[in-house]
């Protein structure tokens, strides 16, 4: 279990890495700089299913933390 815990943190890491800054601008806040913070804006193609796989290897995380800690 532990092992498994182990690979998804590193998994998670990657894929937190690999995603796209979306608050890069947000210091523009103050200065009135980024007229588009506050659009919405979709994900698509890969930027979708990197989200949301972040969201299920950190989940599957969660689970495999909780099951340990129980077990212990």
């Amino acid at each position: 279990m532990e092992m498994a815990l182990l690979i998804l943190s590193i998994i998670l890491i990657a894929l937190v890495l690999l995603q796209g800054n979306k608050a890069s601008d947000a210091g523009q806040i103050m200065t009135g700089g980024n007229t588009e913070l506050f659009q919405v804006q979709k994900e698509r193609g890969v930027e979708l299913f990197i989200s949301r796989l972040t969201f299920v290897v950190g989940a599957a995380f969660m689970v495999i933390a909780f099951l340990i800690m129980f077990m212990a």
